[in-house]
């Protein structure tokens, strides 16, 4: 097995308006829409904590300042809840504070995914680095990430996470053209396309939020035009490091991932992710599940 530089930072772009969610995101970042009590930014966070990340980058935009706050001190609040004896708060208060370190930079305009990946570039260096999309949620049950890397560690170049969706749902994602590996969950990836027509997608197993990338693709999306909506799409830079060799920053394998996925990007998905949250929680899935049975008994048919 190659020798290949360890993923040691991760990238969480989090700068998009979240116009899907307007009124409420004109002020309020869309990752701090909370997922019962804790905002989606932090399960993100928590599962790049969980595989031994602890240097976070956010790429963040005007009006995100709260997110900074969150992960900071509130030594006003902290100082009220431990004069109350309020041990339990507290330490739900501190815990985003002390799970990692936290860097930031600001995406001056909304030019994409792919322009938003190219803002790391200072901070991530000459590094491998994880980027994970803040509206998707993956069950802390589920290591995907832990197996991208893994992937990473024995393939080199960069891996992203793949899953299987309806036809008629392609034309939302990134859609790859994939090839079979001698194992069952990794592929080799040899074609991208973003948000493709149904008719024309290379297959129907679409990218999903979580990559590792290898930092070759700094390179490349200095040099990418605009893609598809006028923005710089990762998509394209990550379809060229797919025809390279590992001597060049290829190529580009994907996990494909047939577990637990939460899209908090849009309003039905977001309550579905809410419910399902809210339904396995012990302190409140025996009195919620009851209520949501009866709720539902009165409003079906």
């Amino acid at each position: 097995m190659a020798d290949y530089d360890p993923v040691t930072k991760v990238v969480i772009p989090a700068a998009g308006l979240g116009t899907r969610f307007l009124p409420a995101t004109k002020a309020t970042p869309k990752e701090m829409l909370p997922i019962v009590d804790k905002p989606a930014i932090q399960y993100v966070v928590e599962e790049a904590v969980s595989v031994g990340l602890l240097d976070l980058l956010m790429v963040t935009g005007r009006n995100k300042r709260s997110i900074e706050d969150h992960f900071d001190r509130a030594y006003e609040l902290e100082e009220v809840l431990a004069a109350k004896g309020d041990s339990e708060r507290l330490s739900q208060v501190l815990e985003p504070v002390e799970i990692a370190t936290f860097h930031y930079v600001r995406q001056g305009e909304p030019k994409g995914l792919g322009h938003a990946v190219l803002c790391a570039k200072q901070h991530v260096g000459n590094h491998p680095f994880a980027c994970l999309l803040g509206d998707d949620m993956i069950d802390h049950r589920d290591h995907l990430l832990k197996r991208m890397i893994e992937v990473r560690d024995t393939y080199g170049g960069s891996v992203v996470a793949l899953m299987e969706v309806p036809r008629e749902q392609v034309s939302l994602y990134g859609c790859a053209e994939i090839q079979p590996t001698s194992e069952d969950d990794v592929v080799r990836v040899t074609g991208l396309v973003e948000k493709p027509p149904a008719d024309e997608a290379p297959s129907n197993w679409a990218v999903i939020g979580r990559y590792v990338i290898d930092p070759a693709v700094f390179e490349v999306l200095e040099n990418t035009p605009p893609g598809r909506g006028g923005e710089i799409q990762l998509t394209d830079a990550l379809l060229e490091l797919a025809g390279r060799t590992n001597e060049d920053g290829g190529p580009v394998h994907g996990v494909l991932f047939r577990g637990r996925r939460y899209d908090t990007g849009n309003k039905l998905d977001y309550l579905r992710t809410v419910v399902q949250f809210a339904a396995e929680r012990p302190d409140l899935a025996p009195d919620f599940i009851p209520w949501l049975r009866e709720f539902l008994d009165r409003h079906s048919g």
